[in-house]
């Protein structure tokens, strides 16, 4: 898909076809869409982060709230959207052990009680075994500080989200700024 195609679309396809670039947020499709023309993908993708950044404290929370907890109840439940039940498959999350999944489940829910939004990690960047020792470790941040990792997390999984729905080489694009 080409920046063109992108620029003519009307504000349901858009919204259809980016809705979920950042988890469950279509209000940010929404929003980018009125921002047309956009010059190239790394505008496009500049624009959903510079909505991100622009949002105060609650509304960045809320953005994290969205998002599952990796190998939880909603994968269990079969109830992720596709996007991250890709990714969570592609770091072998869906096919964990009872111990991983309790373990992950432990770290998940003090993560939750520390910080009040679920653990966020770009899955497709990482496997099995380094998940929970990153969340381990990031369990030990400051708030804020982990505040601003998490949402890089959310632009990292979102540049390689656009990088699927365009077709594009996501090392061809300039990495999100956390």
């Amino acid at each position: 898909m080409d920046i063109e195609k992108i620029n003519s679309m009307d504000f349901g396809e858009f919204v259809d076809v980016f809705g979920n670039i950042i988890e469950k947020c279509p209000l940010i499709a929404a929003a980018v869409w009125s921002q047309r023309p956009f010059s190239d993908l790394e505008d496009l993708e500049n624009h959903f982060f510079a909505f991100i950044d622009a949002l105060p404290r609650s509304g960045q929370e809320g953005i994290l709230r969205c998002h599952p907890d990796l190998a939880g109840r909603d994968l269990q439940r079969g109830t992720l959207t596709a996007e991250s039940q890709r990714e969570q498959s592609q770091a072998g999350l869906t096919s964990l052990d009872a111990d991983d999944r309790l373990r992950l489940q432990r770290l998940n829910a003090q993560y939750r009680q520390r910080f009040g939004f679920p653990f966020v990690l770009a899955a497709r960047l990482s496997d099995r075994a380094a998940v929970p020792r990153e969340l381990a470790r990031r369990l030990h941040c400051q708030p804020e500080s982990e505040l601003r990792t998490a949402l890089g997390e959310v632009k990292k999984i979102g540049h390689l989200r656009l990088a699927d729905l365009l077709g594009a080489d996501p090392a061809g694009v300039e990495s999100p700024r956390a």
